[in-house]
């Protein structure tokens, strides 16, 4: 099941892969969720196969809408 918090620019962690690094959601439709990993770069996962673990929002978002 897809958590309510995977939305486009937040980032998130791969518990399988920890060697992935960091990763950033890019865009999310239906069940494809498209994540900018550090160190696997682009990756489309299966949120039904993988439960992405949330780390937060983008810390380059302060909340001022620069």
């Amino acid at each position: 099941m897809l958590d309510a918090f995977i939305e486009p620019g937040v980032l998130v962690r791969h518990p399988a892969r920890p060697d992935w690094g960091l990763g950033q959601v890019q865009s999310v439709d239906g069940r494809r969720v498209t994540v900018n990993f550090e160190e696997a770069g682009k990756q489309v996962l299966d949120a039904e196969v993988v439960d992405l673990v949330y780390v937060g929002p983008d810390p380059r978002e302060d909340g001022r809408g620069v």
